[in-house]
């Protein structure tokens, strides 16, 4: 984006929304929980104006480093953020945490319990915690996650940890977003390797052995798996492999070896302009997947298919008609 557009886009923002601006750029924390309530509006209106702040505050965005946790559950994911994050502030950065919790399938209400869960960290002004359901989008992961990101950047957080719930499809969501994509394991965790999809592991960037401190000998053990494995594999990068880190989060212990490998990531991919290509890779790919959502929003809309899918739905199921047939006559009202 061109650094001289935000001027003209910023006049389009009403004084309330020019005030919002102001105060996420001021690093108001209250100012960037109402501009991601925005964000995560459905409302058309809420979203137009969501659109209009986030492009006055995108010339601001991208200097943090974006890292995604997951892991199975009981990994200690919160544990570990909260003594990653603590450590973090006391080398003098500001952290945003996005947790993502799981929506009821029927209410479509949430736990929204990271909050509780890093009661140190949430006490502490350089940080915000912002836990946000998924309202059932891929994953787990918010859908307005990556907008979020955007706003905490735009704030002045160094670094902005996205942690998801960790089952199905979260940990290839949540990586096609972060910089750096880091997966939890437990030591005892046996045999439970052999299980881990293949996908899953060649996306992982560093894989963290948390609770080393329950069985010193399983964590080898694990640890030398996983190296194993990763060794056995193509690395998605040319100039990074990824490790494997044992750490107590409970004890603090390995945190600063945790983030020597993150140091040492961005070491090796920014200067051959790897890292930058990714983000843009991430960006174009995220503009897709909302042109697709668009696209199905606006066919379910339609009036002509709304008329007629009932009657094409029956007569699929009843075998009177072919899948094709239906999908191309239902396509055709669009040119209509």
């Amino acid at each position: 984006m061109n650094l001289g557009e935000a001027p003209v886009r910023a006049n389009l923002l009403s004084a309330a929304d020019q005030s919002l601006v102001d105060g996420v750029l001021a690093g108001q924390r209250r100012a960037l929980a109402k501009a991601i309530t925005l964000i995560e509006s459905t409302r058309p209106d809420h979203q137009q104006r969501a659109q209009q702040v986030l492009n006055a505050l995108l010339p601001h965005t991208g200097r943090a480093i974006r890292i995604g946790i997951s892991g199975v559950p009981g990994a200690g994911k919160s544990t570990f953020i909260e003594a990653l994050g603590v450590w973090l502030i006391e080398q003098g950065k500001k952290l945003a945490v996005l947790a993502v919790d799981p929506s009821s399938s029927v209410s479509g209400g949430s736990i929204l319990g990271d909050k509780t869960r890093m009661e140190l960290l949430s006490q502490r002004e350089e940080a915000f915690i912002r836990p946000s359901p998924s309202s059932g989008s891929l994953g787990g992961v918010a859908e307005k996650s990556r907008e979020a990101m955007l706003l905490c950047e735009a704030s002045g957080y160094d670094v902005i940890i996205i942690e998801t719930v960790g089952v199905g499809q979260s940990e290839t969501t949540v990586a096609g977003m972060v910089d750096m994509f880091c997966l939890l394991q437990l030591p005892n965790a046996g045999d439970d390797l052999q299980a881990i999809k293949k996908g899953i592991v060649e996306i992982a960037d560093m894989v963290v052995i948390n609770k080393a401190d329950i069985d010193r000998q399983a964590t080898a053990v694990v640890r030398a798996q996983w190296r194993n494995a990763l060794h056995m594999l193509r690395p998605a990068s040319p100039h990074w492999a990824p490790p494997v880190v044992a750490l107590s989060a409970l004890h603090k212990e390995g945190i600063a070896d945790f983030w020597a490998q993150v140091e040492k990531y961005q070491a090796a991919l920014k200067p051959t302009g790897e890292f930058e290509q990714k983000r843009q890779h991430q960006a174009l790919s995220w503009m897709w997947q909302l042109i697709e959502a668009g696209l199905h929003q606006h066919f379910r809309r339609h009036p002509l298919v709304q008329e007629n899918l009932p009657a094409l739905t029956r007569s699929v199921e009843e075998g009177n008609t072919t899948p094709a047939a239906a999908a191309y006559a239902l396509l055709g009202y669009l040119k209509h």
